[in-house]
Formats: structure tokens, C-alpha cells, sequence
């Protein structure tokens, strides 16, 4: 049987840059080499698509510099990436891209719906999933419709700040502090702040809206924080992994207590009060249904002293890095990085086919 062509994508312009050039390396290690040839293309910040030859380049930061430009065609005809090499062109037909990508551009559905517009399969949730998922407010009023509880939200427009003493006044209506104040859009904790009293809620407030102009401000739970890995959808049966439960170093799970503070743990199968971690299960696969997920997703929970389960976020391309849950909680359950790895490729080219 020939080998296909799989096109991997890494990098992006978003806060998570990094993160995904961590976790790119852990998929390409893991993808079956027998079955698929590797078409590396990372995407700078600025939004520079290049041909990268090695993973050693990636792992050295040398792939920025690369001279062969790509560009993913939309045609859906063409069904392929363009290489660009000074007067050279290279056409190179893709099989399924892998878009190893996280946070904005990349996880919010428009690299999706580029590969809709070409009809290349690809690894992940669809457009209109990935786009609501990113998107915490979103995500919050799909949620309210099922029988999951999630966090009391009050959400704030970046141009509502301009009246910023009114602002606070329906947010100190609504909840006592201390309060969480997120961007809608951003991943890893970026932008998140706790506030304990006005002056640091007015500065949480501001800070989120440097990275989006849709803010949410959240009541405080009081609970540890797990998660669930979920499985695929679209054409297979959903399925969800045991619970990891995130021991934080810092006040709270932010960019750096995430990837930059050793002391921060993961643990899997935690002891939680009696049934909590099918609640949370049953819960990370309805959210999951529910924004009509496929393919993969990490669905975040708060779980409290007397075993309520309430919702977080849900990302649909969580990390891959060494540290990472998603992997992890898999591993947990029986099945490999390779395996999963293939079965993600799998279940795409298996999805385009219907």
C-alpha cells in the first residue's frame, strides 16, 4: 500500500506559539512513518507559512528561517500545498493535514475552514465547533442549555468600558469577591486575572481586553480542577478517558504555572468523592456533543468539596507536550501516543470519506 501524504502545521499567530511548537514535536515522533510521508510547515507569528525540514529545526527555533514559502491551496480541485522557492514552484497533493494549533488562528475554525474550502481531511473539530469552542462565552450559552452547571458569568464589551464605574457596579451586583475576569477568546490562561476587591477587578478588566474586545467575569468556585480527554465523533462513537486532576504551583492554572513553573503537577485517576469522576465523563461528553465536536478535545471541570461537577472550558486541540493531560490521560486508559496519534489521522480520512 503507497504511503499518503500527511501535512503537519505548527506555530501560529497566536499567545500559544510556543506551546505548539512544544507539542508538534510529540505528534511527529508519534506519527506512523510506514503509513505517511511528513510535509512540515510551521506558521510564524507574523503569519509566515515555511517548509521546515527537520524536527531538529523546530526544536532549535531554525525552521523560521527557511526559504521554501507554502501555501495551502483552497481549491478544492488542487487539494494541495503549494512550495514556493524562489522561481521554483512545487505542488505537493495532501492526503490529511494535522493542525498541531492552539489558541487563536488556528484553533477558533479558520485554518478549518480553509481545509474545508480545499477538501483536504484534517485532524480535529469542524469550523463551526472549533470556532464556539475558542470562544468562552460562546461555549458558556451553549452550555446553558444542557443539564451541566458551569460558572454564574456576567460578560462585558471592551467598548462598555468606557463607562467603566457602571461596569463594575452589575458585576458587584452579581457576584461577591473575589471574581475571575477572562478574554472570550484566548487560550492558556492568557489575559486571566482574579480580582479581590474594585481596583483589581478595573485592572483585570483592562488587561483582558488587550486580548480580545468579549470579556467574561466569572463567581470564584472553590474546587480542584480535572479533566477529561474526549474521543471521537463525527462518524464514531464518543468516548471519554478517566480524569487528571491539575495540582497548580501559582494562585491559579496560568500560562506560566502551565508551562514554565516545575512545580505545577499532574496526577491521574485522583481520589474523588464517590462518583464525581463519572459526572465529570458524562458531562465532558455531552459539552463535547453539544458543540458538535470530533476528533479530539480536553474538557476543563471544577469538582468541589461535596463532588459537584462544574464546567470550565472545553479545548479542542489540547496540548501535546510532555506534560500535557490529553496524552496522558489516554496512555492511562490502554492506549499508546502511537496508537492515538493514528487513530486521530484515522478517524479524519475516515470522516471526509462519508
Amino acid at each position: 500500500m503507497s504511503k499518503k501524504t500527511a501535512v503537519v502545521l505548527f506555530g501560529g499567530q497566536s499567545s500559544e506559539h510556543v506551546v505548539s511548537c512544544m507539542s508538534v514535536v510529540n505528534v511527529i515522533d508519534h506519527i506512523n512513518k510506514d503509513k505517511y510521508d511528513l510535509l512540515l510547515i510551521g506558521i510564524t507569528e507574523e503569519g509566515h507559512w515555511i517548509k521546515t525540514e527537520s524536527v531538529k529545526e523546530i526544536k532549535d527555533g531554525s525552521w523560521r528561517e527557511g526559504r521554501i514559502s507554502a501555501i495551502l491551496s483552497p481549491d478544492a480541485g488542487m487539494g494541495a500545498v503549494v512550495l514556493l522557492d524562489g522561481d521554483k514552484t512545487e505542488l505537493v497533493k495532501a492526503d490529511v493535514v494535522f493542525p498541531v494549533l492552539h489558541g487563536l488562528m488556528g484553533e477558533d475554525g479558520t485554518v478549518q475552514g480553509l481545509l474545508e474550502l480545499s477538501r483536504i481531511p484534517y485532524v480535529g473539530c469542524g469550523v463551526l465547533s472549533s470556532a464556539v469552542s475558542m470562544d468562552k462565552l460562546y461555549t458558556k450559552i451553549i452550555v446553558d442549555d444542557l443539564r451541566v452547571l458551569q460558572a454564574a458569568y456576567v460578560p462585558v464589551m471592551r467598548h462598555q468600558l468606557k463607562n467603566m464605574e457602571q461596569v463594575i457596579a452589575r458585576v458587584e451586583e452579581r457576584f461577591d469577591y473575589p471574581v475571575f475576569v477572562k478574554p472570550s477568546n484566548a487560550g492558556s490562561s492568557k489575559g486571566v486575572s482574579r480580582a479581590s476587591d474594585r481596583k483589581e477587578l478595573e485592572d483585570a478588566l483592562l488587561e483582558a481586553s488587550r486580548h480580545d474586545r468579549k470579556i467574561l467575569v466569572e463567581e470564584m468556585i472553590v474546587g480542584r480542577e480535572i479533566e477529561c480527554a474526549v474521543l471521537g465523533g463525527g462518524n464514531q462513537p464518543v468516548k471519554a478517558s478517566g480524569v487528571g486532576e491539575i495540582l497548580a504551583a501559582a494562585e491559579f492554572y496560568d500560562f506560566d504555572a502551565k508551562y514554565h513553573n516545575a512545580d505545577s503537577k499532574t496526577v491521574i485517576d485522583p481520589v474523588l468523592p464517590e462518583g464525581a469522576a463519572q459526572r465529570v465523563r458524562e458531562a465532558a461528553i455531552a459539552v463535547f456533543q453539544a458543540v458538535d465536536g470530533c476528533g479530539l478535545a480536553r474538557v476543563d471541570f471544577f469538582v468541589k468539596k461535596d463532588g459537584t461537577v462544574v464546567f470550565n472550558e472545553i479545548n479542542t486541540m489540547p496540548g501535546f507536550t510532555a506534560i500535557s493531560m490529553y496524552p496522558m490521560l489516554w496512555e492511562a486508559a490502554g492506549i499508546s501516543k502511537d496508537q492515538l496519534v493514528d487513530r486521530l489521522m484515522e478517524d479524519a480520512l475516515s470522516r471526509f470519506d462519508d
